[in-house]
């Protein structure tokens, strides 16, 4: 054990320290250093976090381990909740000895960005540190690639002008060697920059190993599901979170962050952090992602993880003619979805035989106690009415007991709807029922593809598809490859036919409550021919202008959005202040204050209207 160490400042890296410690105790050689350290003369000094941990803890004392040293003097914390359980306790195991995987677990060798080459500081700091500690040193919050910004003092970094040709070599901060001017080149960006300086600084004082990549991917499913860019089946809605993502970003900065994207490629780092894949993305684009999702690195680790669009079971039994009403006996949901409006539709399904449905997302506590639709009543429901019908009640007071309209109770009392005693089929009848169907089907129909078999038998394959895909794949024949097609398509009337069904669900789109953005997905998506819209519009001239007409880039929704928001504050006759507008309407500052003049003068000519009005009448 040491008898004398300079114990790290605040943030300050151990790197720095070592080289005040090999200062002050007046060593010439750092291999003497090396050897006092770590007991070996061999050891190459690393900036960003370094090696030999164990031998270097246990020299210190009781006061430091390698978790502590880790944690609060190296830059690793930037890196540690974007990597896998394994790999964290993989760069544990390296810190602790030669560390030769270290940085290639990291991703810091291939899948590095912003590189930055030599030490970095902040003037003010510098000038504070020399204050309260007599000398400079080495912050670890400058060093961080990505980052160019103070986040203490919002001041560009720069970089320290003494370097040195030796591995073994330690820099100490000098402050004579230090610019310490006050004046700084203009930055375009500086804003989000500063932004993002602060978040990485965040990064950096979570406790170690709190989380895990794999529940970030989950938090992540969670707010795109938020901005409605997560389908029912969990898939992410790829196009669709590429251009509202480039649109979150000033023109040029993405490329000057070496982060642009390319939407053709099926590895860009947007796809690769929003799917289950154990490519490394660098956290700095973990940042530019948290910028897109409008949310704080603390808030971040606090959220809870996706649990789908109903949340976990179990689920509350609304049956209330049952014993168990409100109590959590529905252990899982079936999530479909709704063809007109793509949104997620819970079934669920309690022992009693009550089913029920609604259409999600579940948002608060109360909607979990909702129904939207019951599918099935069941036995023990159908009991209860009968025994409440020799009861001698009135129709409205059994209607009141059960929950539902007088319609409903005296249509199940007069035996219209018959009702089965055993209502829930038992799954593995089922499954060998719908195996049989499909088994019949392709030894009737063997030149019937996939497609083919499930527009005839849709039911049975998609319930096999969910209970026992391995199975239906077997027997389904191999799939064949795309010929041409024997018949001719009209495209003239496909066109006329395209155009009339896109000017209606125009209309449609246009009175939504909730403003969605016109996009040719969002067209083709709702309206089933997004395959043809991407891949034969040269071939659809009325419905090409049309497309071009009608869709918004992303400032135009915007526009649309804050003029929705004007036109009902001036319908409740309320003041309208634009800061409220953006503020309702969900719209960035940078992008609101280039929209501000448009949304300007459409105010002003609204309320000439109005005064007009006003003066006639």
């Amino acid at each position: 054990m040491l008898l004398f160490f300079t114990n790290p400042y605040p943030d300050e890296l151990l790197y720095s320290a070592i080289a005040r410690y090999h200062f002050y105790i007046g060593n010439i050689d750092c291999k003497d250093t090396l050897e006092e350290l770590f007991g070996s003369r061999s050891v190459v000094p690393s900036v960003e976090i370094g090696s030999h941990f164990s031998m270097l803890a246990e020299k210190l004392g009781a006061h430091y381990s390698i978790e502590n040293l880790l944690a609060n003097h190296t830059i690793y914390p930037y890196y540690a909740i974007f990597l896998s359980k394994e790999r964290q306790l993989e760069i544990l195991k390296d810190v602790s000895e030669d560390g030769q995987g270290l940085y290639p677990r990291l991703g810091m060798v291939a899948g590095s960005i912003c590189r930055k080459e030599g030490l970095y500081y902040c003037t003010e700091c510098a000038n504070q540190d020399n204050e309260k500690y007599g000398e400079p040193y080495i912050h670890r919050e400058h060093q961080l690639q990505g980052i160019n910004y103070c986040p203490h003092h919002e001041l560009s970094l720069r970089k320290y002008s003494t370097t040195t040709n030796s591995r073994i070599e330690y820099i100490r901060f000098e402050l004579k060697q230090m610019n310490l001017s006050t004046v700084y080149e203009a930055d375009p960006f500086k804003e989000i920059s500063i932004h993002l300086s602060k978040q990485a600084y965040k990064l950096l004082k979570v406790p170690l190993h709190q989380i895990t990549r794999e529940e970030v991917k989950l938090k992540y499913r969670k707010l795109l599901r938020v901005k409605d860019l997560v389908t029912v089946s969990n898939r992410i809605r790829q196009n669709d979170s590429y251009q509202m993502f480039q649109y979150s970003f000033p023109e040029g900065f993405l490329e000057l962050y070496e982060s642009g994207l390319d939407i053709d490629d099926e590895y860009n780092w947007l796809k690769v952090i929003t799917r289950n894949m154990k490519r490394h993305v660098h956290p700095f684009r973990h940042l530019l992602m948290l910028y897109f999702l409008e949310l704080d690195v603390e808030d971040f680790i606090s959220l809870n993880a996706d649990e789908g669009p109903f949340g976990s079971g179990p689920f509350p039994c609304l049956n209330r003619a049952a014993s168990h009403f409100n109590k959590l006996v529905i252990s899982s949901v079936e999530v479909t979805r709704d063809y007109n409006t793509n949104a997620p539709i819970g079934t669920f399904s309690c022992s009693c035989g009550f089913i029920y449905a609604r259409k999600g997302r579940d948002q608060t506590t109360e909607d979990r106690l909702r129904i939207g639709r019951v599918k099935q009543f069941g036995q023990v429901w159908q009991e209860k009415l009968e025994q409440l019908s020799n009861e001698r009640l009135s129709i409205r007071a059994i209607a009141r007991e059960l929950g539902v309209d007088s319609k409903t109770a005296k249509r199940y009392l007069s035996k219209d709807v018959e009702i089965s005693k055993r209502e829930v089929t038992d799954n593995q009848e089922l499954l060998a029922q719908y195996k049989q169907d499909i088994v019949k089907l392709v030894r009737e129909f063997p030149q019937l593809s996939h497609t083919g078999i499930r527009s005839k038998c849709e039911k049975q394959y998609i319930y096999l598809y969910r209970h026992d895909k391995d199975w239906l794949i077997d027997i389904l024949p191999s799939k064949q490859k795309k010929h041409e097609p024997s018949t001719i398509v009209d495209w003239s009337k496909r066109d006329q036919e395209y155009s009339v069904r896109i000017r209606k669900l125009y209309k449609e789109l246009l009175e939504l409550e909730k403003p969605v953005r016109i996009t040719k997905s969002i067209i083709g998506n709702i309206l089933g021919i997004l395959a043809n819209l991407e891949s034969h519009l040269d071939k659809l001239p009325k419905t090409e202008m049309l497309i071009l007409e009608i869709t918004e880039s992303v400032q135009q929704f915007q526009i649309r959005r804050c003029c929705k928001v004007i036109d009902n504050m001036l319908l409740q006759g309320k003041q309208v202040l634009l800061w409220k507008v953006q503020r309702i309407a969900a719209v960035k500052s940078h992008h609101f204050h280039e929209i501000k003049p448009y949304l300007e003068s459409y105010l002003q000519q609204k309320q000439d209207v109005k005064n007009n009005e006003q003066t006639t009448s």
